[in-house]
């Protein structure tokens, strides 16, 4: 079994009691997946299932959409509702929509951002959670993210309702926080539900994809023809035992690297990755 299913996690579990319960449901060990999501958060959770695992890189890629509440007035040490609370600033009085969407409005486009303590980033071996647990902190580096969509859902003088589309390594952690300084106080991200990944929505949950299908979900119909390739004869042996071919005679564009799908006439062979004009087994059936 090879494939993915997309799953609405609940809030308390842990991305990994995601993963165990598709493996006690299919009965499979290879199984993992994308985007964490923490305890507290809900929403879509990618699994991935069987060879389908070694396509992980290549979903991360897609862009995420979530809608979060951040709690004005006080700071914790997570940035979240779980953390202890270190801060309390008082809430402007003159905050209004029109102010907040100036704000959120001003977070569009590429920035950078520092991603938080409390992260599963390594530094020199070690996860920052485990750091920030111990009372530690370190330099992080900044890492450019892109905010391409934001938009203001409700408000009141306690709390911020927004929806955000964003690129991977964005931490909306962070950026609650950053939303709130720049409204003159401070705050945390009391909700987080993630509802889209790429094409795979909140409202396709417990939809199993198979693998033929996964490089075509994600794009539009005027692409698709360009996903998939046919393979036969010394070519397809030579892939099969991991040779790169040369693709200058196929009915495909060789000019950008990405994967498609192998076909021999109708039959599905696995799936290739396609650089420099050549085509390189990735996962093969």
């Amino acid at each position: 079994m090879h494939g993915l299913e997309i799953v609405d996690k609940p809030l308390g579990k842990t991305s990994f009691d995601m993963v165990r319960d598709i493996r006690k449901k299919y009965n499979i060990k290879k199984v993992g997946h994308i985007g964490t999501l923490d305890p507290m958060a809900t929403g879509v959770l990618v699994i991935l299932i069987g060879e389908a695992t070694k396509l992980s890189d290549y979903l991360m890629e897609h862009d995420k959409e979530y809608i979060a509440t951040i709690h004005l007035g006080e700071k914790t040490d997570t940035g979240d509702s779980e953390g202890n609370i270190i801060e309390t600033k008082l809430v402007p009085e003159d905050i209004n929509k029109e102010k907040i969407i100036t704000v959120l409005n001003s977070f569009l486009g590429e920035s950078y951002q520092i991603p938080p303590m409390y992260s599963a980033i390594k530094v020199n071996g070690e996860k920052l959670y485990n750091l920030a647990r111990q009372g530690k902190t370190v330099e992080r580096k900044s890492r450019k993210i892109s905010i391409d969509e934001i938009e203001l859902l409700d408000y009141n003088k306690s709390e911020i309702n927004f929806r955000v589309v964003c690129s991977k390594g964005t931490y909306i952690r962070v950026l609650c926080e950053d939303i709130a300084q720049k409204l003159d106080t401070c705050g945390y991200m009391k909700t987080l539900r993630r509802t889209r990944i790429g094409k795979f929505k909140v409202e396709d949950k417990d939809k199993f994809i198979e693998i033929k299908d996964i490089l075509l979900y994600n794009e539009s119909e005027k692409n698709k023809q360009n996903l998939s390739i046919n393979i036969e004869g010394n070519d397809l042996k030579k892939l099969l035992n991991g040779v790169p071919i040369k693709l200058d005679s196929v009915n495909i564009n060789t000019s950008e690297d990405k994967l498609v799908n192998i076909y021999n006439h109708e039959k599905f062979i696995g799936i290739g990755q396609i650089e420099n004009g050549e085509l390189k087994r990735k996962i093969i059936l």
